[in-house]
């Protein structure tokens, strides 16, 4: 049962991973930009889907419409990678360490926008999950709201499947991560491209935030906690491959939840033994292009 129970967590791990990691892969593919502000948009949506919670708990709201109010706030949330998107738009196509200057600004930028808002304390949506309940195979139980969460994360998936294989924005989108001087020279709009992808890229991390709210604190740690995690996966998975997020976004989740079960002070060094050892085999990581 401890069997089950871990693998159930790794899960869950890896759910929320992804949606983070899809958003980052997602950047990247189409404008380049490895998008350091990904860790501080998950704490955001945290942050921000507590908050809208506990308004709509006091207003009468019912407990049991926790996952849809806390998808709706991070989709909300989301809302901000237009601000982000207006502002390095300016630095598209610049030195790639000129890029990375201006997303850790905005990390440290919203680091402070953190504290002042919600101050330093953690926030937590305590014991929430539970109204609803356990889901029982055989003798085997695990939270209903874990499993929903995963749910959530396979339907991004397969939803991100849909949109960039097979349907025509899709086409450009990928069209333009391919060629952006000949997307244009076809009629592509690329820069509403660019500006499509960093919301949608910005608003699967802070739903990926909001949904893992109840299920730990938020707290002003979170950004870089998540980015030493997200990076791995990257690296795991090959940057700009959201088929690598989803395959290394596993990877990491497992290797996390068999680390705080059996050996926590091994937590992040065995995460990186596996990344060293991808970066050994296949540099470009296992569903990266050499070229990249």
């Amino acid at each position: 049962m401890a069997t089950v129970d871990l693998l159930f967590a790794a899960l869950f791990n890896a759910a929320v991973l992804f949606l983070v990691t899809a958003g980052l892969q997602l950047i990247f593919g189409v404008q380049r930009i490895v998008n350091l502000t990904a860790g501080s948009l998950y704490a955001f949506g945290a942050y921000f889907g507590a908050s809208v919670f506990e308004w709509f708990s006091a207003q009468g709201g019912p407990a049991l419409l926790l996952l849809p109010v806390l998808i709706v706030a991070g989709l909300l949330a989301g809302q901000v990678g237009f601000l982000v998107e207006r502002v390095l738009r300016t630095v598209y196509g610049r030195d790639e360490a000129f890029q990375l200057l201006m997303t850790f600004a905005f990390v440290l930028m919203f680091q402070d926008v953190l504290r002042y808002v919600w101050g330093a304390q953690p926030r937590l949506l305590a014991d929430l999950p539970s109204v609803y309940g356990m889901i029982a195979i055989g003798a085997f139980t695990f939270p209903a709201y874990n499993a929903a969460v995963i749910a959530c994360a396979l339907l991004v998936a397969g939803l991100l499947w849909w949109l960039i294989d097979r349907t025509p924005l899709g086409h450009i989108i990928r069209a333009t991560a391919e060629n952006r001087q000949m997307a244009e020279a076809l009629g592509a709009n690329t820069r509403r491209i660019n500006m499509l992808v960093f919301m949608l890229g910005s608003m699967l991390g802070t739903v990926g935030g909001a949904l893992v709210i109840p299920t730990t604190a938020a707290s002003l740690e979170m950004p870089i906690a998540l980015i030493v995690e997200t990076f791995a996966v990257v690296v795991i998975g090959g940057l700009g491959s959201i088929r690598g997020a989803f395959l290394g976004a596993l990877i990491v989740g497992l290797l996390r939840a068999l680390s705080l079960s059996y050996f926590p002070e091994m937590e992040v060094m065995s995460i990186y033994l596996v990344v060293v050892f991808v970066l050994v085999l296949r540099p470009y990581g296992l569903f990266g292009k050499a070229a990249a």
